[in-house]
């Protein structure tokens, strides 16, 4: 097993530098293929989160396609929220976390189709920091209940509502990413609800395949990293059909 969880995180962790995703998406999915119960995968997933989403914001940073202003108020928003969504998930039956997981990328999947593609900022729009921080608390709650970071709703909003140019959005995605999971790691640590022996195999092989998917996510062009970007959430989707229903 321990083969498989390091090959996992490396392909999670290049998925989330190239998507700017917290990998919880995919992660949640393939540990539940391999036999782990929907809560433990949560857990083991958050671990995984913390580490890629730190790791890759610091490299975004870096390499100047992290812009953190704005990113601040959404991520304590999400902070905020990411606490309460971890100390929710023990309350919530499997079916429900797995219902609401299969909604919420079937949302993701539908918003991100049909944004328009932009590739400056001339057409970028802001928002009141106050709303800023109401909705990274909103995605915070319900995307740690999920074992998910919380970009995978932001990113299909920055593109399509606010305007961002596709790997702009990916980048703030993976910045909000470290503000909810760090909240969803200590509030599920007050539950003990974490598998630390294997969600800290999944994290370290992780970082990996970070440091790839930011170089690889360079030399892409937007309109394809959005194509990308689509069937990974519809890939996401089929995997957890097939374990609810098949």
């Amino acid at each position: 097993m321990i083969i498989e969880l390091l090959l996992v995180g490396i392909f999670i962790g290049t998925m989330s530098g190239f998507f700017g995703i917290g990998g919880g998406m995919i992660l949640v999915p393939i540990l539940l293929a391999l036999g782990f119960e929907i809560k433990d995968a949560i857990g083991i997933s958050i671990v995984q989160m913390v580490f890629s989403s730190v790791f890759g914001s610091f490299l975004n940073w870096r390499k100047g396609s992290l812009i953190v202003e704005e990113g601040i108020f959404v991520g304590i928003g999400g902070f905020f929220g990411g606490y309460i969504g971890g100390k929710v998930t023990h309350l919530v039956s499997d079916q429900v976390l797995q219902i609401l997981f299969l909604g919420l990328l079937l949302y993701s999947l539908v918003r991100l189709f049909f944004s328009k593609h932009h590739t400056d900022d001339t057409q970028t729009k802001t928002l009141n920091k106050g709303l800023l921080f109401v909705i990274g608390s909103g995605i915070g709650i319900f995307s740690i209940a999920l074992g998910i970071g919380g970009s995978v709703i932001l990113t299909p909003l920055l593109v399509g509502l606010l305007h961002y140019p596709i790997k702009k959005a990916v980048s703030a995605g993976l910045f909000f990413v470290v503000f909810s999971s760090i909240a969803g790691l200590i509030s599920r640590l007050s539950t003990g609800m974490i598998d630390f022996n294997n969600g800290l195999i999944v994290a370290i092989a992780s970082l990996v395949g970070v440091g790839f998917g930011i170089w690889l996510k360079e030399y892409v062009k937007d309109n394809h990293h959005k194509m990308a970007l689509l069937v990974l959430y519809l890939l996401a989707t089929l995997m957890l059909v097939k374990k609810m229903w098949f």
